[in-house]
């Protein structure tokens, strides 16, 4: 299963497709905005990924205990605060898409609401994400997927059935190509609980593209999971976690997204495929493994000993499986220390 994004292959046999993510990291400025897009497409990503909402598509303004963050990395916030401050403005995506293509990068977004996917699609979105918050959404994922275009669903503490009932409203709306992302909903998430290997659980049980949306701090589970079969890396990339921006403390930086994009690539080529073919790269160092070589000089007609041969490097001469059946054999010829035995040297 494959599925293909602005030309770009994306599944089993095809290199890991990195995705970074800009989200809030913008921080407020197009300006910014426009240099991240360079920046991640300097790095080697494959695409940019923007966030479509306002506060307004997000919740309501209001003052209650229910609207407020209690604990973690936005505590003490108001819901509609921080999208407020996160928000990427809806008037800037057109120029941001622009700026991207331009590049030659492609850029697609996640829709938090039905106004967000009719703006995405008078813009040609080439593909559509599902944020984990909004897996339960089946009538957004139902009107998202009537796009025909690519979905990627992040499964952050979604249950089995939750997953199921998101796939299946995908599929029957229209989407047939769908990326599921493991991912844990925590900001960041502790490397000792991304649980990789629910990956390839997710894409078996679903019949989907497996993929991880990466919150830890670095760049190794990202390239674990590409050894364990992802083919999707999505991570939240940021010019400078120094500058504070809502996303800032779980981005990668330019230089460590420049690493991510390599090292996953590295990862993948490294899987190779399975078989005992031999690899170029060995040829070479064929001569130097062992074999049996005279180790004194031998008379024609003489009897072969332990004394006379020896398993050694290089390895030119037959095989060391053979010593014994060379024992005891007449020479045919004389033959000088340092000779590789070969069978026409003997009666």
């Amino acid at each position: 299963m494959s599925c293909i994004i602005n030309g770009k292959e994306i599944g089993p046999g095809h290199p890991p497709y990195i995705v970074a993510e800009m989200s809030a990291n913008h921080n407020g400025s197009l300006e910014r905005a426009f240099a991240t897009i360079d920046a991640a497409q300097h790095a080697g990503a494959d695409a940019i990924k923007l966030q479509t909402y306002s506060a307004d598509t997000m919740t309501i303004d209001a003052d209650g205990e229910d609207f407020r963050i209690h604990g973690g990395l936005w505590d003490g916030y108001k819901l509609y605060d921080l999208y407020k401050w996160a928000q990427t403005p809806y008037d800037w995506h057109e120029a941001m898409i622009a700026h991207a293509r331009k590049l030659g990068l492609t850029v697609f977004s996640t829709p938090f609401d039905e106004t967000a996917v009719d703006l995405l699609e008078s813009l040609d979105a080439p593909a559509y994400k599902v944020a984990s918050f909004e897996v339960t959404d089946l009538p957004l994922i139902r009107y998202i997927a009537r796009t025909g275009k690519p979905m990627i669903m992040s499964t952050g503490m979604a249950s089995e059935a939750e997953i199921g009932e998101a796939v299946e409203a995908a599929r029957s709306a229209g989407s047939q190509d769908i990326v599921l992302l493991h991912c844990i909903s925590s900001y960041p998430t502790p490397i000792e609980q991304i649980n990789l290997r629910q990956m390839q659980t997710l894409a078996k049980r679903f019949g989907t593209i497996p993929g991880l949306s990466d919150h830890t701090l670095g760049t190794t589970a990202s390239v674990a999971a590409v050894a364990l079969g992802a083919n999707f890396i999505e991570k939240h990339f940021t010019l400078s976690r120094a500058d504070k921006g809502p996303d800032s403390d779980f981005s990668l930086e330019p230089g460590e997204l420049r690493t991510l994009c390599r090292e996953t690539r590295d990862a993948w080529l490294a899987l190779g495929k399975a078989g005992f073919d031999r690899q170029q790269a060995e040829k070479a160092n064929l001569q130097f493994r062992r074999s049996i070589y005279f180790v004194r000089d031998v008379k024609a007609g003489q009897l072969v000993t332990a004394e006379d041969i020896r398993r050694i490097r290089p390895g030119m001469g037959l095989l060391p499986k053979h010593f014994d059946a060379l024992l005891g054999r007449r020479l045919k010829q004389d033959v000088a220390r340092g000779t590789a035995t070969r069978w026409d040297l003997f009666e």
